[in-house]
């Protein structure tokens, strides 16, 4: 099959190598202009851009799906589909209708649950312990379109969104092949329920706030899901203080923590919640390297009612 393929961060480049190894024809590749990166903030191009050059495919980077040369150059291209991972742009009405069998998604939840820009992180910071992919074929409405594949999985007790997603990419990256198959094989996508829909917005930095009057299960799967980006992080002393990696204590300790209190000993660094505590097993200090929570309280020399807030 003739195709275009729309992505642009690094889970997208499970699908189009997959893709290129299934043996279609993928004519180019449409992703994010080149970013600013490293210490130097010198553009460099996106992942699935990168694995493109790579394979010797034509690369176009539009500010704007709207933009009137971007949308030419998809039409003289007339693909017979175009499978889209993470591009991070909304497809206006004009070009839904360009490629012969349509924008094909690929989502990471089980639609029609955790529609938007963040269906992993949304539904670790839910709570949730199944998710999984999803294709679909784009239409006017966010995520809303009929659906050809899904695939589910269990999530993991400590896996965070950045575990969880690169699991994602390999499993979808198999569905969607297998949905191009289908549409070539002359399948028809299912309308989805609208009855079980619900929305995952992108993340912002304040939404990786530790609440510490949330019980432990809350503040633990609220760090799982802004873990990597955008990173969970509280104040301590009026600075701010990193979470890399937390679990629910289970053992009982021989003191009551107010939420965000800190309690160390030799083998843990707990903080007090709303119901329950917190091991803080990895952190991040100000101006430090992420450490095992035990060594930076070894170092902080914590004073007795000590609190993250």
């Amino acid at each position: 099959m003739r195709l275009v393929f729309a992505g642009t961060p690094a889970a997208a480049t499970v699908s189009l190598r997959a893709l290129i190894e299934a043996g279609h024809e993928v004519m180019a590749v449409v992703t994010n202009p080149d970013a600013p990166a490293g210490r130097g903030r010198h553009l460099v191009p996106s992942p699935v851009a990168a694995l493109a050059e790579e394979a010797g495919i034509p690369v176009l980077k539009p500010e704007r799906a709207r933009d009137p040369g971007f949308q030419a150059a998809l039409a003289e291209l007339a693909p017979d589909a175009c499978p889209v991972v993470a591009w991070g742009r909304l497809i206006p009405d004009a070009l839904l209708d360009v490629p012969r069998f349509g924008w094909i998604n690929l989502h990471f939840s089980l639609l029609p649950a955790w529609r938007g820009a963040a269906p992993v992180q949304r539904c670790l910071m839910a709570g949730a312990t199944t998710t999984g992919v999803t294709t679909f074929r784009i239409v006017h409405d966010l995520d809303a379109g009929p659906v050809f594949r899904q695939a589910g999985t269990s999530i993991g007790a400590e896996e965070t969104a950045g575990d969880l997603l690169d699991r994602l990419a390999v499993l979808g990256a198999g569905v969607l092949v297998d949905t191009l198959a289908d549409i070539g094989a002359g399948a028809e996508p299912t309308p989805q329920d609208e009855a079980g829909a619900s929305l995952a917005p992108k993340v912002t930095v304040e939404d990786a706030r530790v609440d510490w009057a949330a019980p432990a299960p809350a503040v633990v799967d609220r760090v799982r899901g802004v873990t990597p980006d955008p990173g969970a992080w509280t104040t301590l002393g009026g600075e701010r203080f990193k979470l890399v990696r937390v679990r629910c204590a289970v053992d009982a300790i021989p003191v009551s923590l107010a939420p965000g209190e800190l309690w160390a000993d030799k083998h843990r660094l707990l903080a007090g919640a709303g119901e329950g505590t917190v091991e803080l097993v990895d952190v991040q200090a100000p101006g430090k390297p992420a450490m095992p929570g035990t060594a930076w309280a070894r170092g902080a020399r914590l004073t007795p009612g000590a609190r993250l807030v």
